[in-house]
């Protein structure tokens, strides 16, 4: 997984009242030009490299590296705790207030509780190596480098900062952190290609982009601190830094975004458990080639929550109410077009990008176009949920989608092959989207 700046260190324009924010949509569409500013780089280098290493390895051995890897980050996204969703709500609520002190408390606080259970999440994954690996069909060479490679956990113990970071405005920071990995899976990718060095290499290059995109977060996160906490010390009081409501808006946020990031990094480990690492590595292309619109998906998100937060802030709920189904339209519009260009290109986009041995894959790529456009199109509304203070809406959609209908995916494998994992993610983002906008429709116009 970017700015309108203001002008001082502690409460922004919009959140004093002393001059009208522009219109919501205005300031999403504002923030997202940063963030897609980033991702544009990242993904033009992310495509050099995927070709260059799916080539490379071919279909079997790129499956075993992205079965390593999204064990990893599935370890970490079930086990890793994420603020982010509680510093931009309640660090916004701070700001509002003029309370600097309360913010730096606030972020102390989710910084301990990140970083204790990222810990946790590298000693679960370095433990779990032996038993699941021989299970995906790793072989002696790759459970001896996923042992190590449990560390890249890392990557996603960075939730704090990126709040830190959206309630400052510093969008253009984040947009730059989306670089940070494909930058250092470029270089790395090209070395490893002209060394030979095989799956060891490459399994090495993401490594080292992993600890990159973790370090780099909290590094970027400094700058906001020093000009919203008034340039407090990071080490100091931070027990307390907590409003009423605080720990069960925290504990759902995060097992919704939990459960947001299963379907995603459960489904190739599923499909690599029950048909092996090379359709593994076909599901996880199909993927990464759809990848056009589950990003901007995220960035969507992104740039629209910390906006919906000020206007809640501000109980203007009719322009947020607007906000929500004008980023969601706008959403619509821009997936038609990338969802009936994927289904076009289906037959070939796997062998262009991967070589001979991703054959094959014309109905998967479809399905996973279809299934991305809905996800797009949802996600602005989750976020308006989220920003109403009402998370357990966002979540029990969530739930419904990746839990409940998580069983049917095993089974629509066994009845269609490959294909069934991509009917089950056009099943679960229809039942997502509409539970979604049913709950915003009704909670927002009750708030």
């Amino acid at each position: 997984m970017t700015e309108p700046v203001p002008p001082a260190p502690a409460p922004a324009p919009a959140l004093s009242g002393t001059a009208p924010p522009p219109q919501g949509l205005r300031r999403v569409l504002a923030n997202l030009a940063h963030l897609l500013g980033g991702k544009a780089a990242a993904g033009l280098m992310s495509l050099v490299y995927l070709v260059l290493v799916a080539r490379t390895l071919g279909v079997r051995d790129y499956g075993i590296l992205v079965l390593i890897n999204g064990y990893v980050v599935f370890i970490g996204s079930v086990l890793a705790f994420s603020g982010f969703h509680g510093v931009v709500r309640y660090g916004s609520l701070a700001l509002a207030r003029g309370d600097a002190p309360a913010l730096a408390r606030l972020v102390r606080l989710m910084t301990v509780i990140e970083l204790g259970c990222g810990l946790f999440a590298i000693l679960v994954a370095a433990l779990l190596v032996p038993i699941v690996g021989p299970r995906f069909g790793w072989p002696p060479e790759a459970l001896r480098l996923a042992l190590p490679y449990s560390l890249a956990v890392i990557a996603t113990v960075r939730a704090t900062p990126q709040g830190l970071l959206q309630i400052a405005g510093r969008f253009d920071l984040i947009g730059l952190h989306q670089a940070v990995s494909p930058v250092v899976r470029l270089i790395g990718a090209l070395l490893a290609w002209a060394l030979g060095a095989g799956l060891p290499g490459f399994l090495l290059v993401w490594f080292v982009s992993a600890l990159a995109e973790g370090v780099a977060m909290w590094l970027l996160g400094l700058i906001a601190w020093r000009r919203l906490t008034a340039r407090a010390p990071l080490a100091g009081p931070w027990r307390g830094g907590g409003e009423p409501g605080f720990g069960r808006f925290i504990l759902v946020t995060n097992f919704d975004i939990t459960l947001r990031e299963l379907a995603p990094n459960l489904a190739p480990l599923t499909v690599g458990w029950l048909l092996g690492p090379a359709a593994a590595g076909l599901f996880t292309l199909a993927q990464r080639a759809t990848t056009a619109l589950q990003q901007p998906a995220v960035l969507l998100a992104q740039a629209s929550y910390s906006v919906l937060a000020d206007l809640v802030a501000q109980r203007r709920l009719a322009l947020l109410r607007t906000t929500v189904w004008r980023s969601a339209g706008l959403a619509l519009a821009v997936a038609v077009p990338f969802v009936a260009a994927l289904a076009l290109a289906a037959g070939g986009l796997l062998p262009l990008i991967g070589g001979r041995s991703f054959h094959g894959g014309v109905a998967l790529v479809t399905l996973l176009a279809f299934a991305r456009g809905l996800g797009l199109v949802a996600a602005p509304i989750g976020a308006g949920l989220t920003a109403l203070g009402l998370p357990q809406r966002s979540a029990a959609a969530t739930l419904v989608a990746n839990l409940a209908l998580y069983p049917l995916l095993p089974l629509l494998i066994l009845i269609d092959g490959i294909n069934g994992a991509g009917w089950h993610a056009l099943g679960q983002n229809l039942v997502a989207a509409l539970l979604l906008a049913f709950f915003f429709r009704r909670d927002s116009h009750a708030a």
